[in-house]
Order: structure tokens, then sequence, then C-alpha cells
């Protein structure tokens, strides 16, 4: 398990934005924490003609908190 922080990708509300109902995902959010393996697209408009995926520890400028 990798421990997710404020400001990486796992937190962000962008970050599995296609289903934020998932189970995975909200406990990533819970718990700061994610499986090593787990990665996801980042929806974020300025984003969204690269098809980003990447892991729960990534991060960048664009960073929004999402709902816990």
């Amino acid at each position: 398990m990798l421990k997710v922080k404020e400001g990486q990708c796992g937190l962000c509300s962008h970050f599995g934005e296609e289903h934020p109902d998932e189970k995975q995902l909200h406990q990533i959010r819970v718990r700061n924490a994610a499986p090593e393996d787990y990665v996801d697209k980042c929806g974020h408009p300025q984003h969204a003609s690269l098809n980003l995926v990447v892991t729960a520890v990534s991060g960048c400028d664009a960073f929004e908190l999402a709902p816990r």
C-alpha cells in the first residue's frame, strides 16, 4: 500500500471521476492509502486530450480535493 497525501491524484476530484462511487476509489480517499498497482484516468479538462492514466500518488498543479 502507498500512502496518499493531499496534492496527489488519489485525493483529487479528477481521479476516477468517471466512476466516483467505486468502492475502491472511496477507500483510497478515506484511508489515504492505495494499492501500488492502482491506476485510473485523470479527468481534468486541461488533460483530457492526453488520456492520462496515473497512479494514486501522482500529482499536478491542477489538484482539486475530492469530497470524502
